[in-house]
């Protein structure tokens, strides 16, 4: 295949809620992919999911009703890996975060695709050497990890192994970019990548509050996305902070509250582990907050999402 083409087909493997907004991603581009599950449930599930997934993207405005019909016409659930991964330029594994797994996935892959069909893997936060291990052509194996869901945010991080070749880098750049993703680039790998420890830093903080109880799970969900996230939305932390102490920049915000910010690092929450009962009053707080709104939720912070998104789109001048 030429450089800059697009994929004649995607092939995902693994039917979950990451695969399957995979394929409705590269459905709603009018691109060819089939989907393959080991599970039958999986499988069948995909049959339903993907669909709905794909034309919520245009009611959400986010795909064109025609590219979207042409693109499911060529969806296919595949009955076997093999017939899944023939053909496919681009296979993406989105089978859950299980190493040992990942990589007897990729050694059978490699068994029947073809030699310039690019791999990448959905994992969260293990290194790509691991994911990879098995594989002989490591040169075109990386980490293409999407946010949830995955049709709707743009960002992806891609995190190349030791003996990624640039020309992969480059060609899942391309991919991404022509499905209007957004691909940020590691320099080395690290556990979690860097949207994962992210998160998980924040979170352990939020969950921390909950279960000290200064505040209720509802409440704290607010403060986060009409707060620090809302900012960060518009110009990410560094950014925000740069701006906060006008055009003196961060120079002068460091002088003037790096104080207090030592303070709050000092009390911020450094344990590793929920226990048990930890775990239990978490699901606790926040199943009487949410119970029994999930679909609701879920349709909900969808149209949340691409209103957000379309201002960003329409704002952007850099």
């Amino acid at each position: 295949m030429t450089g800059g083409a697009l994929p004649r087909k995607v092939a995902v493997v693994g039917a979950g809620d990451i695969g399957c907004g995979w394929a409705a991603l590269c459905a709603s581009a009018g691109w060819p992919v089939s989907v393959f599950d080991a599970s039958a449930r999986g499988l069948e599930r995909a049959s339903q999911e993907v669909p709905r997934r794909t034309r919520a993207l245009v009611a959400l405005e986010r795909a064109t009703q025609g590219i979207v019909e042409r693109g499911l016409l060529e969806f296919a659930q595949a009955r076997s890996l093999l017939q899944a991964v023939q053909d496919a330029d681009w296979v993406i594994e989105a089978i859950p975060e299980d190493v040992i797994a990942k990589q007897k996935l990729f050694e059978s892959i490699e068994q029947v695709a073809a030699n310039d069909t690019l791999f990448t893997s959905s994992s969260s936060g293990i290194a790509p050497a691991d994911v990879f291990a098995r594989c002989r052509r490591q040169d075109r194996c990386l980490v293409a990890h999407p946010l949830n869901p995955p049709e709707l945010v743009p960002l992806v991080e891609l995190v190349p192994a030791a003996r990624t070749a640039t020309s992969a880098i480059t060609r899942a750049q391309d991919y991404l970019r022509s499905l209007g993703r957004m691909p940020i680039l590691l320099k080395k790998p690290i556990a979690g990548y860097v949207v994962g420890r992210i998160a998980a830093s924040v979170w352990r903080q939020c969950i921390d509050l909950v279960l000290q109880g200064v505040i209720d799970v509802d409440d704290l969900d607010r403060a986060v996305s009409l707060g620090p996230a809302l900012g960060w939305a518009a110009a990410g932390p560094h950014l925000t902070y740069h701006l906060a102490a006008g055009d003196e920049g961060v120079t002068v915000f460091l002088q003037q509250l790096l104080g207090s910010f030592e303070g709050w690092w000092a009390q911020l929450p450094t344990w590793h582990k929920l226990e048990p009962e930890q775990q239990r009053a978490l699901i606790q707080s926040i199943e009487r907050a949410y119970r029994g709104k999930i679909p609701e939720l879920r349709e909900a912070r969808d149209r949340r999402l691409s209103a957000i998104l379309r201002a960003l789109e329409q704002s952007r001048t850099t």
